[in-house]
């Protein structure tokens, strides 16, 4: 507000100085008029340093506002971390052995480490206490009331837990104490799952007073005041310095948590900038500088007005040059429809002088006869006020010696100095050149297009070769073994039921070649739709069914990591889920061998350039199997090369097709110290920016 207020101030106050100075010139003698000016420069020194001083006040408050704001944002930032890192090391605490002989010694520890944590519990899937530690550092929070008397909000935390499938809070509640007071506390549930399946839950209780004073007390609560608080403002627990000054600023921030969300406040007391002697020294240090400045400002003011004047010349000059230089015809019509003005641009275009053409109305010279009165119609209805498009509109124009051409016509309302609207301004550019370039682009596209099909039907050729190899010949065993035993002049009378069975045989397989080729024909449609922003996240779950279904049969494990704030990917969503789906099963095959015992299957997604959102997202699926060998790695993407028995060879060399259809490379490479990885990058949805002429 300071930086901008005031240089705007100062420069309307120099206006109207000018103004006074003028008008005192032209009425006044110097003798009366200097004084009055005098009076009014004192008057309008002394208005300025007050509101200079109040400006500097409110810059400084907002200063410390803003600094206060900051600052909750940060401990907010800070606590979050705080309870993040808390979740993981109760998670480690759930990997290890559920005994309580180990379990009990390592919650003590837990809870040596973390002081705002009063008790930690080990429940099974019926809720039933397996295992519990109060904190060694303070008196057990449960001995004056019964744990069991307040259950409800842990048990809804873990009703909670078990919907997220992660960890959850409780809505805070007060607990007292055996010394008569009470504390505000909430409970943290953590699911345990063992092998995929829930089996109990791990316990958390929390003290809001310890966890002001432990996690932000020591870096934010020395010169403020911490405190959660109700939406009401009554606070629930309070932490930091508790000065007396004069103002106090305040900030509140939402701690959204899962489960529960926390409102923490802080105070930050100040006080009153003592601005006396800094305002003494601006004041009679800023009234000798005005008059000082009014003196030289009255001096130079002839000066500046002949100066503005050759100034104003020069700049008028120079537009009519630069209006007569455009390539764009520019028109220019009042509010009944005359013309008022035109570019030599414009009478260069349609073949008209501007002295034939201002004073015009409808019809206009260089409208075509056979369209006089559609323009006439559209001109009506511009003139009554109603807009016409900002991307303008087409039309045809015809030159004085009859040739027609077409033009974009974009106009819009002429408004004057007073802001009244005087008539309308319009540019016109002849697109002849640009439509006959359409038409040759247009041509060459229905070149390419044909191009394409002809490859599209190439690929659909190609898979359906080698799709139907197999139940065409099927098809041609059963038929030949059929006419074998129809042949056969001494066959049984079981003969007709072998056959019978042979042409069944071979409908199934004609149904199959159908299937193939319907497959096929709906791959070959898919490869045309449009690209859409889609979240990483929703990529992998489209295909988290069919791999973990393969993987329970190969006993493999699958994991899933995607960074958190991803941006959304520009892609064809289903061509990318079949690359990612294909990828995977070749991932889970590769592992599918008896000496391969650690069967894990990575499917990560993070940015490609760590720090730079646009950079693209990278995709990588890792497997954990007998790597790839060094003359197959030489033709691993070429069509038609396989490993596998009942392999086709067309599954890599698609996938890599469609990651340059993203422009992404597709690339594989050895994880150590076993296994492949192979990687890919698609771009951010934020980078596809649109251009608009």
């Amino acid at each position: 507000m300071t930086t901008l207020g005031t240089p705007r101030l100062m420069a309307a106050w120099q206006r109207q100085l000018n103004r006074i100075s003028a008008q005192l010139d032209k009425a006044l003698p110097w003798g009366s008029g200097r004084r009055s000016l005098w009076a009014a420069l004192i008057a309008l020194v002394l208005a300025v340093l007050a509101t200079l001083v109040w400006l500097a006040g409110r810059y400084e408050a907002s200063q410390v506002q803003s600094e206060l704001e900051r600052d909750t944002a940060d401990a907010v930032s800070d606590l979050r971390s705080s309870l993040s890192r808390q979740v993981q090391a109760l998670q480690a605490l759930q990997s290890g052995h559920f005994a309580s002989a180990t379990w009990q010694p390592e919650a003590l520890a837990l809870l040596r480490d973390n002081r705002d944590w009063l008790r930690v519990e080990w429940r099974d899937k019926t809720w039933q206490l397996q295992a519990f530690a109060d904190s060694p550092l303070r008196a057990p929070a449960f001995e004056r009331i019964s744990r069991n008397e307040v259950l409800n909000e842990a048990s809804q935390a873990c009703q909670r837990a078990r919907r997220l499938n992660g960890p959850a809070y409780s809505s805070t509640y007060f607990l007292p104490q055996s010394d008569g007071l009470g504390i505000e506390v909430m409970e943290l549930c953590l699911p345990i799952s063992q092998n995929g399946e829930w089996v109990g839950s791990t316990v958390v209780t929390y003290s809001l007073q310890e966890l002001l004073t432990e996690r932000l007390g020591r870096t934010f609560g020395r010169k403020n005041e911490l405190s959660f608080v109700e939406p009401d403002g009554t606070r629930l627990a309070i932490a930091g310095a508790q000065r007396r000054e004069r103002r106090v600023f305040t900030s509140q921030q939402l701690v959204d948590l899962p489960g529960n969300t926390l409102l923490l406040r802080m105070d930050g007391r100040r006080g009153e900038p003592d601005l006396f002697p800094n305002v003494l020294t601006a004041l009679v240090t800023g009234m000798s500088i005005a008059l000082i400045t009014v003196m030289v400002l009255l001096t130079k003011d002839a000066r500046r007005r002949l100066k503005a004047e050759r100034d104003l010349a020069d700049a008028l000059a120079f537009r009519k040059a630069m209006e007569d230089s455009l390539v764009t015809g520019l028109r220019a019509r009042d509010l009944q429809g005359r013309i008022t003005y035109v570019n030599p641009a414009f009478c260069q275009m349609v073949g008209w002088e501007a002295e034939a053409l201002i004073g015009q109305n409808a019809p206009m010279p260089y409208w075509p006869p056979e369209m006089v009165d559609e323009y006439q119609q559209r001109q009506a209805i511009r003139m009554a006020g109603n807009a016409s498009p900002r991307e303008g509109f087409e039309s045809v124009f015809m030159r004085q010696d009859g040739t027609r051409f077409p033009v974009l016509i974009i106009e819009a309302p002429l408004i004057s100095v007073q802001g009244e609207q005087t008539g309308w301004m319009g540019a016109v550019i002849d697109i002849s050149e640009q439509r006959r370039i359409e038409e040759l682009s247009r041509a060459s596209q229905d070149r390419l297009q044909a191009t394409a099909r002809l490859a599209t039907v190439g690929e659909m050729a190609s898979l359906l070769s080698h799709e139907l190899n197999q139940p065409l010949a099927a098809i041609a065993s059963y038929a030949n073994g059929s006419l074998n035993l129809l042949k056969d002049p001494q066959a049984e009378p079981q003969t007709l039921d072998d056959v019978h069975m042979a042409l069944r045989r071979i409908a199934e397989q004609a149904e199959r070649a159908g299937r193939v080729i319907n497959s096929v024909h709906d791959f070959v449609r898919r490869r045309d739709q449009a690209r859409e922003a889609v979240q990483p996240q929703a990529l992998l779950d489209a295909i988290a069914p069919l791999v973990n279904l393969q993987a329970r049969k190969l006993q493999v494990r699958v994991h899933m990591r995607v960074d958190a704030r991803l941006p959304a990917v520009w892609c064809d969503r289903t061509m990318v889920e079949q690359v990612l789906l294909n990828l995977a099963r070749n991932g889970m095959q590769a592992m599918d061998s008896p000496h391969c015992r650690d069967r894990v299957l990575v499917l990560q997604v993070q940015l490609a350039a760590p720090g730079q959102e646009h950079a693209g997202v990278a995709f990588s699926v890792t497997d954990l199997g007998a790597g790839i060998a060094p003359d197959v790695a030489a033709q691993l993407f070429n069509p038609f090369f396989t490993t596998k028995p009942e392999g086709m060879g067309l599954g890599l060399s698609l996938c890599r097709t469609v990651v340059e259809q993203h422009g992404g490379q597709l690339e594989f490479a050895p994880h150590q110290p076993v296994g492949t990885v192979f990687r890919f990058t698609l771009p951010a949805a934020g980078s596809q920016t649109t251009h608009t002429a």
